[in-house]
């Protein structure tokens, strides 16, 4: 009777373990606007705010989140600080070492900011003799060191972006290189940045820079896959990624080839 009794027992944790979450907490560092940053009111605000509350209303979840740095996301979301990192994290084959990811939800280009007019080839040859910037823990920093900093380019990496345009407006680094929109509405689109602009073409290497971007799980979190890529298809059906991709990337394609 007693071998009955766990039996079942064990039989209804694994029933109630295979039930969909409720709740969801997301991860994202609040410093890379127009993805996500707090407002003057101090409200988190952003595409990635407004793309996962729409994913959380379309799974029928409640939503909180957690702030932390971006190189401290990853460590976050394996130590269970939070269930998921929406923080416009590329899907790369490194990453996918440590956690999984649900389906890539939308793609952005990555570019170097810097003096408008300034002729570059986004080379190691064409920056010889350059200091370029880039986001602490970001795909940007590892295709920088990769292509880069090994042939002698100087590679300068931040806890956070603000950091790095604070640099370029110094004079200490020739250009900073960001995802395109991030840029733009991050820093060109500001009175600061005036006198900058966009230099050389967008830079590409599918192995580091990933196939688009999307929520970080941890591994073997199917569940919550399942659930986060259900929910994404019924925000893109709708409509919801490409009005979004209109309000903070105009003129951007975000679409996942």
């Amino acid at each position: 009777m007693k071998l009955r009794a766990l039996v079942v027992g064990m039989g209804l944790l694994c029933t109630f373990s295979s039930f969909a979450a409720t709740e969801l907490r997301y991860g994202l560092e609040a410093e890379y606007p127009p993805f996500e940053s707090r407002n003057a009111a101090g409200e988190l605000e952003g595409f990635d705010v407004e793309l996962g509350n729409a994913i959380c209303k379309a799974a029928a979840l409640k939503c909180s989140w957690v702030e932390t740095s971006f190189d401290a996301l990853i460590p976050g979301l394996v130590a269970k600080k939070f269930d998921a990192i929406n923080s416009a994290m590329n899907i790369t084959e490194q990453r996918r070492k440590s956690i999984d990811f649900t389906q890539p939800i939308y793609r952005i280009p990555s570019q170097l900011v810097g003096k408008a007019g300034t002729a570059v080839d986004t080379t190691a040859e064409g920056l010889k003799g350059k200091t370029i910037g880039v986001l602490q823990g970001s795909i940007q920093e590892t295709y920088a060191k990769e292509h880069w900093e090994k042939h002698g380019v100087t590679v300068v990496s931040y806890k956070d972006q603000n950091m790095a345009w604070g640099d370029l407006l110094n004079g200490r680094i020739d250009a900073s290189l960001v995802m395109s929109a991030a840029g733009q509405a991050g820093f060109l689109s500001k009175p600061q940045g005036k006198g900058f602009g966009f230099i050389g073409k967008p830079v590409s290497d599918d192995t580091i820079l990933g196939s688009g971007i999307g929520f970080g799980l941890r591994k073997g979190d199917e569940a919550t896959k399942k659930q986060l890529d259900a929910a994404i298809d019924k925000v893109r059906a709708d409509g919801t990624i490409a009005k979004l991709a209109d309000k903070y990337f105009p003129g951007i394609d975000v679409s996942v080839k």
